[in-house]
């Protein structure tokens, strides 16, 4: 791409079209916040209508997260092969067709069948928004858009625990319930599918892998609404440049970007899934199993809790992360996370005590969001070339929901064996393996994704490995 081109992408400024972007890209994050969440609460309503042992329930909790590896790493893929315009929105289309299916599951083989269809959407939302939004954004603004994108987050939990709220508190037979909340998470992917479909295609990936730079160059002054222009007459279409996947895996420098993008996202998945998924069962074991409307009485606190402490988290994140710094704040956000979930472990009768047991809660929520929820997803699509770009998101993302499967599946279990107490000891121990592996990668505020991501890195490498394999002159062949 050439430098013209490159400088121009990098200073767009704001525009309503990156409005318009963060709004349609979010709405999947919404969607998707709301489809993994929502579960938690679905089956414990589902448990008592078909009689599910505990590994059943909780495969329920997580068959959708397993699938959500196979769609990141799908999706992430195609999307580089193919372009990104070619399948955004199709994702958004199987997470439709699978919450509006799982409403009508008749058994468990069903249901089980239609969330890992929905987990394929989900996990193919993940690398399509963050590197459309990445590539569509500016040096100096890219972590507050592509935060935004994954704030959508914040409020499609909202929404789940206030559906259920309101179903409960109306008193709708349970057996009805868990379907309406279940169908509910159609509704917002089916309002962008269509938007989806017409986004343009991103500019760096016309430019640096097709090779339509000049296309490109048009396309950059259409959304920067005619405040960048550029000089047509200095820019030429040429050959594009596309990075194989073994080529991308092979070199040494992605790969250990992958064990900070994916290691990290993987550690910080496992401890926030397995809570938040587990969240109205944590809550209830606070509270007390007894009564009538102690599943209500739970999802409440952690609406109030997620509200107040959660919520801005997500948007603190996202505004602040470009001065902080990407990679800085999740070093800020995993030790303060893993503090509140140690102290929860280590202060004797903490569980037993409402009050400063929902602080400290909180206080866990407040830098999850603050910290690695928003900012792995951030960082997974800036740090790798444009050609292997959503490759590199979709590995880390699946790898992330290979963590949040395990959390969600083992939390019940470790709770009835080491308590809420020790399973969020383990969290803790979790979160600070989480911020080791953030140092492997580097810190990409305000820094251009050319910079960051160059496609010339795999080609020395692959230069290094040829001259590797070339006969030293002189020597004697093996086997001779």
């Amino acid at each position: 791409m050439s430098d013209q081109l490159t400088t121009a992408l990098d200073e767009a400024p704001l525009s309503r079209f990156h409005t318009r972007s963060v709004v349609v890209a979010g709405m999947g994050f919404f969607t998707d916040a709301y489809d993994l969440f929502i579960i938690g609460t679905a089956t414990t309503l589902i448990a008592k209508q078909w009689h599910l042992s505990s590994s059943e329930t909780g495969l329920v909790n997580s068959i959708t997260l397993i699938s959500a590896f196979v769609g990141a790493f799908i999706f992430g893929r195609v999307a580089d092969v193919l372009g990104r315009k070619k399948i955004y929105g199709l994702e958004a289309a199987l997470m439709v067709g699978g919450a509006l299916a799982s409403a009508f599951a008749p058994s468990l083989a069903w249901l089980l069948a239609f969330r890992f269809i929905l987990g394929i959407g989900v996990g193919g939302d993940y690398p399509m928004s963050a590197v459309l939004m990445s590539e569509f954004s500016n040096r100096r603004n890219r972590g507050k858009l592509v935060g935004l994108v994954f704030s959508m987050q914040a409020l499609g939990t909202v929404a789940g625990y206030v559906a259920a709220l309101a179903l409960l508190s109306a008193g709708v037979n349970h057996d009805v319930t868990w379907r309406i909340l279940l169908g509910l998470g159609a509704l917002p992917a089916a309002g962008v599918v269509l938007l989806r479909r017409r986004m343009p295609e991103s500019p760096r990936y016309q430019a640096k892998v097709e090779g339509q730079r000049r296309e490109a160059a048009v396309a950059v002054a259409s959304y920067s609404e005619g405040a960048v222009q550029t000089d047509l007459q200095g820019i030429s279409d040429g050959p594009g440049r596309r990075i194989g996947l073994w080529q991308f895996l092979s070199t040494p420098r992605y790969l250990l970007y992958l064990a900070g993008t994916a290691g990290a996202w993987f550690v910080f998945d496992y401890a926030y899934y397995g809570n938040s998924v587990s969240a109205p069962l944590i809550v209830k074991s606070v509270l007390g199993s007894h009564g009538a409307h102690v599943l209500t009485e739970a999802l409440a606190l952690q609406l109030i809790v997620f509200s107040v402490a959660a919520v801005p988290g997500y948007y603190l994140a996202a505004f602040a992360m470009d001065r902080i710094g990407h990679r800085r704040l999740q070093l800020i956000g995993f030790p303060l996370m893993g503090l509140a979930f140690l102290l929860i472990g280590v202060i004797p009768g903490i569980t037993a005590a409402v009050g400063p047991f929902l602080i400290l809660f909180g206080m866990s929520y407040f830098f999850a969001e603050f910290g690695p929820n928003t900012t792995t997803f951030v960082l997974a699509g800036e740090v790798y070339p444009t050609s292997a770009r959503s490759t590199g998101h979709g590995i880390s993302a699946g790898v992330a929901k290979v963590g949040a499967f395990i959390g969600v599946y083992l939390f019940p279990v470790i709770k009835d064996h080491l308590g809420v107490a020790g399973a969020l000891k383990l969290s803790a121990g979790f979160a600070l393996v989480g911020a080791l592996l953030t140092l492997l990668v580097p810190e990409p505020a305000r820094r251009s994704l050319d910079e960051l991501s160059p496609e010339d890195v795999v080609e020395a490498a692959g230069e290094v490995v040829r001259a590797a394999q070339q006969p030293v002159p002189g020597a004697v062949p093996p086997g001779a």
